[in-house]
């Protein structure tokens, strides 16, 4: 069985395409749990962010697994089979597991290095977990990943300069607000998730000095409202029915609320501009769409006096990318990474021949032994014990080196074959191996990553 992933993300597809695939959170899990109804699909996760929507899933056949994983997300986002493959990309096996790694380093992000995609691969897993549709080969997968990723930001500069979707929007809205950028700015959150909490963040950090949050549960709104306070600046909850006139006297506003269409109307902003008697040209909205699918109307754009910046603009600002050098070390220790955790698979996969093999040379041992009690039956018990160990020295120096030597060799690429050659030169009996192999199917421990650990999205 091998690691298939099926996906589609901002590298591959315009952001309209990302709209039609982008999942809510209970969708996940039915698309998951649809995915799992092939008898060809042992595992499955989906990791859905506002740049991806990609499916990993352990399967028994390549074609056929693409075949179901794909069909699975035709029908959720209502695509023909045609369209989807135009934008999709797919990875096997070793090409399955660097791509997680890359994207758990940020690697992969429309904002290379940010580190919330982080969070995202730990919630989706979490998820997974908890719905019981990862086993052992997704398990270590997405645990190796999430420590993969933590060690690249940990060991390189990649996220030096603290860069994230939030923090490169705010920059591209700073610009356009002009003198004095966001400092004593009045700005607008809309949507009170861990999206939301981040972009309030940056916001203080900017020296804006009120922030009206907007949300659907006013009491969620007022949670982050209270922790705003807390970091110094002024705020208030708003319910999502009063956004309109919340808007009237906002600079910038910051739109993610995972809702699957649009929150944010011409109408909405049209009567904010207004009401608000400001000067098109000196008092500019800008307003930082970060939801996927879009939380604001595509015709927003067209108002005079604003300006939208959305996933796309984002995408193309030069302060997305890192340095090269920084880049080129997180594409080190991933390359090392992938190499060692696939060389720990294969020596995995060898481990349950051996287990056999030496359990048949036990059995081979006890059934002499059995034979040499009926023929020489006046052995007394030491002579008997000595007459044991002596034969089971003999077979465990037989079989040191081969079963040494075939996990050393398992390691490199092809060494599957070595096993092979084990099981047809000794005769094992490949139910037997495979009865090794899921009495071994037990989850590893974790590295000490809290999988259900908050952070907010973006990659």
């Amino acid at each position: 069985m091998s690691v298939l992933l099926f996906g589609v993300s901002h590298r591959s597809a315009p952001v309209s395409v990302l709209e039609q695939l982008s999942t809510a959170e209970p969708d996940q899990a039915k698309i998951v749990a649809q995915v799992l109804e092939s008898p060809l699909v042992t595992e499955a996760m989906i990791l859905s962010t506002c740049n991806r929507v990609e499916v990993y899933a352990v399967v028994d056949a390549f074609h056929a697994g693409l075949s179901a994983v794909g069909q699975v997300l035709s029908e959720h986002s209502g695509m023909s089979m045609t369209d989807l493959t135009k934008y999709a990309y797919v990875r096997y096996s070793e090409a399955a597991v660097e791509h997680l790694f890359s994207v758990a380093s940020g690697l992969d992000s429309a904002v290379v290095g940010e580190q919330q995609v982080l969070g995202q691969v730990r919630r989706a897993y979490a998820s997974a977990e908890a719905n019981n549709t990862v086993g052992r080969v997704l398990h270590e997968l997405a645990q190796r990943a999430l420590s993969v990723g933590k060690r690249v930001h940990s060991e390189t500069g990649i996220d030096a300069a603290g860069a994230s979707v939030v923090s490169v929007a705010l920059d591209i809205a700073a610009k356009q607000l002009g003198e004095n950028a966001l400092q004593g700015r009045t700005a607008v959150v809309i949507g009170a998730g861990s999206m939301g909490a981040l972009s309030a963040a940056h916001l203080v950090r900017a020296g804006v000095e009120r922030i009206h949050v907007v949300n659907r549960s006013l009491s969620r709104a007022q949670r982050l409202a209270h922790k705003i306070r807390e970091s110094g600046a002024a705020a208030d909850a708003v319910s999502l029915e009063r956004m309109a006139a919340t808007l009237t006297d906002a600079d910038v506003a910051v739109c993610c609320t995972g809702a699957v269409s649009p929150v944010v109307s011409l109408a909405d902003v049209h009567h904010a501009l207004v009401g608000g008697n400001r000067d098109e040209a000196t008092q500019p909205l800008v307003i930082c769409d970060l939801g996927m699918p879009r939380d604001v109307d595509a015709t927003v754009a067209g108002l005079p006096g604003v300006q939208v910046v959305d996933m796309e603009r984002i995408q193309r600002e030069p302060s997305a990318q890192v340095a090269t050098s920084d880049t080129d070390a997180a594409h080190g220790i991933v390359a090392r990474e992938v190499a060692t955790y696939l060389a720990g698979q294969r020596m995995a996969e060898v481990t349950p021949t051996v287990t056999a093999l030496r359990q048949r040379a036990a059995d081979v041992v006890t059934a002499e032994l059995l034979r040499l009690d009926h023929r020489l039956p006046g052995l007394d018990t030491a002579q008997r014990e000595e007459v044991a160990r002596t034969v089971h020295r003999v077979v465990d120096k037989l079989l040191h080196a081969p079963t040494v030597r075939v996990k050393q060799l398992a390691s490199s690429p092809g060494g599957d074959s070595y096993a092979e050659a084990l099981r047809e030169l000794f005769e094992l009996d490949p139910t037997a191996v495979d009865a090794v192999a899921t009495a071994g199917e037990l989850p590893v421990v974790s590295d000490g990553i809290d999988v259900g650990a908050e952070t907010g999205p973006a990659g």
